[in-house]
């Protein structure tokens, strides 16, 4: 497995992962207050039971963003040209996620190289949360 640069970037590459977690019951709680998500379901033991869950589980949008530093860490902001996921299962409280990306093809489009990224986001069982991708603007002197 080889971990990649941007300028070296060839398929089959893996990016630095990014390891977030454990998902704590105050990470919520301050997650909802920053994001607007007061979704009870989130921060609130008895309302989860009460859905017939065990507990409360992550915000969605907690783990999108965890992941998508994985991309943009890797090649920048600036050069992320389209991200996309799927969520798979509930990231629960206490998890440990780590957050992963492969470069699964190298194109041409719109007068850049780029590079598809396949992404995923594993919790410490080895259950996915997320799947998804993403596409990124390669450097220009790379032909």
């Amino acid at each position: 497995m080889t971990e990649s640069t941007p300028a070296a970037a060839k398929i089959g590459d893996q990016l630095p992962q990014i390891v977030y977690g454990p998902i704590s019951r105050t990470t919520l709680a301050l997650y909802a207050g920053a994001s607007g998500d007061h979704n009870p379901i989130h921060i609130d033991s008895d309302m989860a039971k009460s859905a017939g869950l065990d507990d409360v589980f992550a915000q969605g949008m907690l783990s999108f963003g965890v992941l998508a530093r994985v991309p943009k860490s890797w090649a920048g902001t600036e050069n992320l040209r389209a991200f996309g996921i799927r969520f798979v299962s509930m990231t629960q409280v206490h998890d440990v996620i780590t957050c992963a990306g492969e470069i699964v093809e190298i194109f041409h489009d719109s007068g850049e190289k780029r590079a598809r990224i396949s992404l995923a986001a594993t919790a410490q069982d080895g259950r996915k949360t997320l799947t998804g991708e993403a596409v990124v603007a390669l450097p220009a002197d790379l032909k």
